[in-house]
């Protein structure tokens, strides 16, 4: 059953270019699915610090996982932090450090993981997202809820510090956009915003119920250079980048003036980094809205042509219009940057300028 379950999540993520990961579990590493050898797979315990955190990151070869496990890395050390997915990881990140399968859908293997690598912190971003979860609901039900339940019991267990992001997609055509407070009503209108708003209540109550220490941010469009668009509504404002510099021309899928929060990469690790290592009397709740800008596509083409004068771009709005048509415009972070001073760094300008940056010599552009 399982196996079967993982053939269907890997096409479906194949078949719409989407980096959407269940994580996983087994207490051997695999270098692309062969077991490393035994001088590889065992780390010296002298190489392990037991004053910091050992942190496991489930689906960690998605956009977030692989640049939080180097600000993890830089901070605590290349040991301490297991990277973990249920896909085979290109070379360079099985050199960086620890990596393991993991289905976050098979608890037993999952435990073993825990116990067997002694972990502390538990970073689960294994999900469907928001596009790709409307193509699969049944399956976007069990990586999102079910994995959700497994690794909430397992904290419960092992007393483990757990990490589980949310998103402007918690929010529905009933919240208020502009600004979307911490507190509101929220009644989302697709599976992977339903399954968000499962986790943050289930993440509440444990907490209150058995004392997990849950935590959750409210992330907008996330931005990176160094990851493909993955299946989000959002992703329109990664693509843009890629296609100025390759074909000059853009389509866009939502409508000129559709506003939506955004973030580049930089702001949100730093972000999550700062709110695992808050101290939990700080708190005042267990999910928080964080935020650094907001644009609609017209204004990004506005930024994006200062770079590039020559970009053409249309319009033809889809599905994905209707489900950013229900989220915020603007994120209210007061209660972020009141309790545990969460402060913004990028803005859009600066945002097109690291961008370009970056992509311009993979592209050959000068």
């Amino acid at each position: 059953m399982l196996a079967s379950l993982r053939r269907t999540v890997q096409t479906a993520v194949e078949k719409l270019g989407a980096r959407s990961y269940v994580v996983s579990t087994g207490s051997m590493k695999f270098n692309g699915g062969a077991a490393e050898p035994e001088s590889d797979r065992d780390e010296p315990v002298s190489e392990i610090n037991p004053d910091v955190p050992r942190i496991l990151i489930t689906g960690s070869l998605g956009q977030l996982g692989t640049g939080l496990a180097k600000v993890l890395r830089g901070k605590y050390g290349k040991q301490q932090i297991i990277m973990s997915d249920i896909m085979k990881a290109p070379r360079h990140i099985l050199e960086s450090g620890p990596y393991l399968y993991a289905d976050i859908l098979d608890f037993k293997n999952l435990q073993e993981i825990i116990v067997n690598e002694r972990v502390d912190w538990l970073i689960h971003f294994s999900a469907l997202l928001s596009a790709v979860g409307e193509v699969n609901i049944p399956l976007a039900m069990r990586v999102n809820i079910e994995g959700l339940h497994n690794v909430l019991e397992l904290s419960k267990q092992y007393q483990l510090k757990l990490f589980v992001p949310s998103t402007i997609g918690a929010f529905g055509p009933d919240s208020p956009r502009n600004p979307t407070p911490d507190l509101t009503i929220q009644r989302p209108r697709t599976i992977y915003g339903v399954s968000k708003v499962h986790a943050e209540l289930m993440g509440e109550y444990y907490n209150h119920r058995f004392g997990v220490d849950f935590r959750s941010l409210r992330f907008p469009g996330i931005i990176s250079a160094d990851t493909n668009p993955g299946g989000g509504t959002t992703d329109y404002a990664v693509q843009i980048f890629h296609d100025a510099l390759t074909t000059g021309k853009h389509e866009c899928y939502l409508k000129p003036d559709c506003r939506l929060p955004m973030m580049y990469i930089d702001d949100c690790l730093r972000a999550l980094s700062e709110y695992m290592e808050s101290p939990q009397e700080l708190l005042r709740y267990r999910t928080y809205n964080v935020h650094a800008m907001s644009f609609s596509p017209e204004e990004l083409v506005e930024e994006v042509r200062k770079h590039v004068p020559h970009l053409e771009v249309t319009y033809k709005p889809d599905g994905r219009q209707n489900i950013a048509e229900a989220w915020p415009q603007v994120f209210d972070d007061s209660g972020a940057r009141r309790d545990w001073n969460w402060e913004h760094r990028y803005n859009l300008s600066h945002l097109c300028e690291i961008m370009f940056n970056y992509l311009k010599p993979k592209y050959g552009v000068k």
